[in-house]
């Protein structure tokens, strides 16, 4: 005979003792003060983090206040966190010889996190091309991962359909041709992409050398070193031409590298301590200039009034 007493569940004890509100609380993210040693960097991040002047001012601030905001950790399988924001409060936190730091900890996935990490860097003031190329590119990447495709909306409600380069470069307040032309410098090899950081060639000829073939920019390194000059963008747009064609050698970029620019011809260049030797120590470069111009319109001037007698 079956028994016609339903199925009663049981509350657990803690069920039972704990509010509504308890219960909410559970459910959201905690701050944990996590060891800075059990914090490990996120896995091909693309941001420096530098012992410069900034780093070590944040340093100051986290000595006398601590971490404000708090960092974003995933848990790591071999051990500890791994880091996925607040790289640079990691360091500066470090330097401030801390032992821990505040951290919010979640489950995400590989595309997820690289999202935040991006995201998150991609605010700073001053970014270096190559931090903004790899950080563009990953973005990218694990975007099209999840699924983004031309013929899926957004996830953001109200904007129209969009493909993975447009979601990108709407986040970022770029053009879709400007972060095309960021990622294609992933392809540079180190020195070449050093150069571009350290503003010794411009991203415009940068972006036509991403072509060469990785050996072929090695030789160029070469080429640029033997006549000490740098490409302008129409020695870079031939360069890469050549470079199609299948005729690009050596003896090649040393001719077109050792070529006289007309911005060359045209330019005279003054170094900061030539200057220095007549101007007051107190003149900002910006007041030097108008000083020599202001002199040069006075010599010019009084050189037209002696042409005239």
């Amino acid at each position: 005979m079956k028994s016609s007493a339903k199925k009663i569940e049981l509350a657990s004890v803690d069920d039972l003792f704990s509010t509504e509100e308890g219960r909410q609380d559970a459910k959201l993210e905690k701050i944990q003060e996590i060891p800075l040693s059990e914090l490990h960097p996120f896995k091909n991040h693309p941001f420096k983090v530098k012992d410069d002047e900034a780093m070590m001012e944040t340093a100051d601030s986290i000595k006398q206040y601590g971490v404000l905001v708090p960092a974003i950790a995933r848990p790591d399988p071999e051990g500890g966190y791994e880091l996925v924001a607040g790289h640079r409060r990691h360091r500066a936190s470090e330097l401030a010889e801390k032992e821990t730091m505040p951290v919010i900890v979640r489950d995400l996935d590989d595309d997820a996190a690289t999202i935040i990490m991006v995201d998150s860097n991609l605010q700073r003031e001053s970014l270096l091309p190559s931090e903004r190329a790899f950080a563009y590119k990953m973005k990218l990447e694990a975007i099209k991962h999840q699924g983004e495709r031309s013929d899926l909306t957004s996830r953001q409600v109200g904007e129209k359909s969009q493909t993975s380069i447009q979601l990108v470069a709407n986040q970022a307040g770029e053009s879709q041709r400007q972060v095309q032309r960021f990622i294609r410098l992933t392809e540079l090899i180190p020195e070449l992409l050093d150069m571009v950081d350290e503003k010794k060639i411009a991203l415009n000829p940068t972006y036509e050398l991403s072509f060469l073939k990785k050996e072929e920019q090695v030789d160029l390194l070469d080429a640029m070193d033997s006549e000490q000059a740098t490409p302008s963008l129409s020695q870079a747009q031939r360069l890469k031409k050549y470079s199609q064609e299948g005729h690009l050698t050596l003896d090649m970029m040393r001719v077109i590298m050792g070529e006289e620019k007309k911005s060359d011809l045209d330019r005279v260049t003054f170094t900061s301590d030539t200057l220095r030797k007549y101007f007051p120590k107190s003149y900002t470069p910006q007041r030097m200039q108008e000083t020599i111009i202001k002199l040069l319109e006075a010599w010019q001037k009084k050189r037209q009034r002696d042409q005239e007698r």
